[in-house]
């Protein structure tokens, strides 16, 4: 069976993706900042591997971990919403943990990715980090990090347009997470339920694509 790594899974979507994915008979490996306090993780039957997103000597330990095992689909998924009022070290946090983490993880990863017969890397974005979309302002920390995020991720899926890897940056949705809040538009079982219908569909031509949890393309 095909292999995804999800990265932080403790909780939200990157849980429910965790939920579906192995439901479905894939092997599950995932991230958590704590894994000792990953119950509901470990309960889906998942790989469960210490990962903070924003340190490097974490990263080397999960890429030491997973050694040349083939990934099939690497979904980058941890990320934090950042201060809602003007922070300067808060804003720097955001934008390492929603657009250099990721893309660093992409990078190191990338031979484990190949190695698969899948060949997907998909980042979590949001319609926030959409500029020509932003009519409403506000959370400039968050809208700046995931439109670098698309940025990064778009010009990795033009480096490695010969490579055979297929790069997609998604949005969840409005979703009723902890981020997301109660009032969202969806539960994370419908969003991610239409998040993998996309990315089982994606192909080679779709690398750098910027798509909802409906397969709806979006723009920059």
């Amino acid at each position: 069976m095909p292999t995804v790594l999800i990265t932080g899974a403790n909780r939200g979507l990157g849980l429910e993706f965790a939920r579906q994915y192995a439901a479905d008979g894939w092997t599950v490996i995932a991230t958590a900042r704590n894994p000792d306090a990953a119950t509901e993780l470990k309960a889906t039957g998942a790989e469960v591997h210490p990962f903070e997103s924003a340190d490097p000597a974490s990263l080397d330990a999960l890429q030491a971990t997973l050694g040349d095992r083939a990934i099939d689909v690497l979904i980058a998924n941890a990320g934090m919403m950042g201060p809602q009022q003007f922070d300067r070290d808060g804003w720097a946090e955001t934008l390492l943990t929603n657009a250099i983490a990721p893309t660093e993880l992409a990078l190191r990863l990338k031979d484990n990715v190949l190695a698969s017969q899948q060949r997907k890397m998909i980042a979590l974005s949001s319609v926030m980090g959409s500029i020509t979309g932003n009519d409403s302002g506000g959370l400039t920390a968050y809208r700046s990090s995931k439109a670098a995020l698309n940025a990064a991720w778009r010009s990795l899926s033009i480096d490695w347009k010969d490579s055979g890897l297929t790069l997609a940056m998604v949005h969840p949705g409005w979703v009723q997470t902890d981020m997301g809040g109660p009032s969202a538009q969806i539960d994370a079982t419908t969003s991610v339920a239409g998040l993998r219908k996309v990315i089982a569909g994606l192909v080679p031509g779709d690398s750098g694509a910027f798509v909802d949890y409906q397969g709806n393309r979006l723009d920059w």
